[in-house]
């Protein structure tokens, strides 16, 4: 899947590497939107934390493989709670991931694209990524 960092990450990664400041490893949350959320993160919606059972997914360091020719994949199945009511996207089908440094708001470190774009309705079984699901290829 074609992705990127985002304005931010890239930022503070050049900051880090020139020794201007130190960037804390964050801890890495998967959420959905409904576009391109494009770099700024300004783009397309995110369903509303709590609406309809909507969390964002929380991953540590093992639940992701190596970097390796500018891509990362998930190296553990990473699922979103059953849905309790349709998310408050509605019928508008989910398109992209992002990768977040907060369980809510917070800063977007990255995004890409989904292979298969999804609504997700009441009691709709788990959004599921299975192993290499989430490949997130700078571009």
């Amino acid at each position: 899947m074609a992705g990127s960092l985002s304005d931010y990450a890239e930022n503070k990664i050049l900051e880090l590497l020139v020794g201007k400041t130190a960037f804390a490893t964050p801890t890495a949350y998967i959420g959905v939107k409904t576009a391109d959320p494009t770099d700024d993160n300004s783009g397309g919606t995110e369903p509303t934390i709590g609406e309809g059972g909507y969390a964002r997914i929380v991953t540590a360091g093992a639940n992701w493989g190596s970097a390796a020719a500018g891509a990362i994949a998930n190296a553990a199945a990473l699922s979103f709670p059953i849905s309790t009511d349709a998310w408050s996207t509605g019928a508008t089908n989910l398109t992209h991931f992002i990768v977040m440094d907060a369980a809510t708001a917070g800063n977007m470190l990255g995004h890409a694209d989904l292979t298969t774009p999804r609504a997700v309705n009441a009691a709709d079984i788990i959004l599921r990524f299975a192993i290499g699901d989430l490949d997130w290829t700078q571009t």
